[in-house]
């Protein structure tokens, strides 16, 4: 096993349905470093979510193995799993997935609540990441009282707000204008430069592509290329 943050041993996924099998992924082998901020593409159905929800502990390989900061994820309970996902990994989904009842700062503090971390260390460190992605003043609002860029942008504190060790994006730029989505591709390139925070993104949006320090190319559920970028420097 390499010392990546993440590491993928030959890794394959297979549904099926029935007598039906659709393979997903085929023999995936990678390794994702600390402060990366990589791209995972491929046209629709290349395997790129399937992989990062195998990463991300929310599915398990057909065969295979994930490792996260050294823990094989199918080696884990269920609590331990959980419990690794909680704290070491930050999930930025493409439809959001905020809490609609709590506010801004309230969604932003939600796993720091699950980690029992005290409520007013919990709240400055909630607020300090609506700081980092410049929704000072909007604490209070609650999500359908927000923009959608504004929405992604509490996603994304929510994200780093506990410190994980990887923050996986599935789809980031999808649900927003141009405009919006450049603003949030700054926001985490300044956050993976400044911060250490390491990223990885499911995405087929050149905008992101386009600001990747690695680009890992999928199709057909295996991986085509897998290249550093001239931006890699600036990390």
């Amino acid at each position: 096993m390499n010392n990546g943050i993440v590491t993928l041993e030959s890794v394959t996924k297979v549904y099926t349905s029935g007598k039906l099998e659709a393979r997903a992924l085929a023999g995936i082998d990678a390794t994702i470093g600390e402060r990366e901020f990589t791209t995972l593409c491929g046209p629709s159905g290349s395997g790129k979510t399937t992989l990062l929800n195998l990463i991300g502990g929310l599915d398990s390989p057909t065969s295979g193995k994930v490792w996260l900061e050294g823990n094989e994820l199918n080696s884990l309970t269920r609590a331990q799993l959980a419990g690794l996902r909680r704290d070491r990994i930050g999930f930025i989904f493409q439809a959001y997935n905020l809490i609609p009842t709590l506010t801004a700062i309230e969604n932003a503090e939600f796993v720091l609540f699950l980690q029992n971390v005290a409520k007013k260390e919990r709240r400055q460190r909630a607020m300090g990441a609506l700081q980092q992605v410049g929704l000072d003043g909007l604490e209070n609002r609650r999500p359908h009282e927000l923009s959608g860029g504004q929405q992604q942008r509490v996603a994304i504190a929510r994200a780093i707000a506990h410190a994980p060790a990887i923050v996986l994006a599935d789809e980031p730029t999808s649900n927003v204008d141009s405009a919006t989505a450049d603003s949030l591709l700054a926001l985490m390139e300044k956050l993976n430069h400044e911060n250490g925070v390491t990223f990885l993104f499911s995405t087929h949006d050149q905008r992101v592509i386009g600001r990747a320090h690695r680009i890992i190319e999928l199709r057909d559920g295996a991986i085509v290329s897998d290249k550093l970028t001239s931006l890699a420097g600036a990390q």
